[in-house]
């Protein structure tokens, strides 16, 4: 199945010149939506991990299904002021602004090998900064997996230059 085709191009979104990847139009589709999954679950297989942590918000519609297919804990990342508890906190820059994201405190510990799984990557920014969270808590970064990767603006790249695994489902450009 080729995935790229269940991908919506929105132009100027969320801001002038920015293309837009939309997975909305992935994940209504049942049969599309099921081979993202399988084929994520399919790629992890390669590395050793006891949790799987995804970045809010499109992240946990891929983590959650397959924290519950692997019958492995499930991390929410998110965004500042939304976990209750002690947290982790990163600032980091986004392709187009800053932003804030936060773990609890309790959630990774230093034997946690931590499978981190997001919808896109463009710059990596939010990448860098779910590892520097898993790392702040102790744990350690087994991969990376994105369904997206917008492979001109090299935040695989960076990511792999960095040490770190990555797995990328489908590539576009970032323009």
């Amino acid at each position: 199945m080729n995935l790229k085709e269940y991908i919506r191009l929105i132009p100027d979104y969320p801001k002038k010149g920015i293309l837009f990847r939309d997975i909305t139009t992935l994940i209504k589709d049942e049969t599309a939506f099921k081979a993202t999954i399988d084929l994520v679950i399919e790629r992890s297989k390669n590395y050793k991990f006891n949790k799987i942590a995804a970045i809010e918000s499109r992240g946990f519609v891929f983590a959650s299904a397959i924290s519950y297919l692997l019958n492995k804990p499930f991390i929410m990342l998110r965004k500042k002021n939304k976990l209750p508890a002690a947290v982790h906190s990163v600032d980091f820059e986004l392709e187009y602004g800053t932003a804030t994201i936060e773990v609890h405190k309790d959630s990774i510990n230093d034997k946690d090998e931590v499978l981190i799984i997001d919808d896109l990557i463009a710059t990596g920014g939010t990448a860098k900064a779910a590892a520097k969270l898993v790392e702040m808590s102790g744990g350690k970064v087994a991969c990376f997996i994105f369904v997206i990767n917008l492979f001109d603006l090299k935040g695989s790249e960076n990511l792999i230059k960095e040490g770190y695994k990555v797995e990328n489902l489908i590539e576009f450009p970032g323009h």
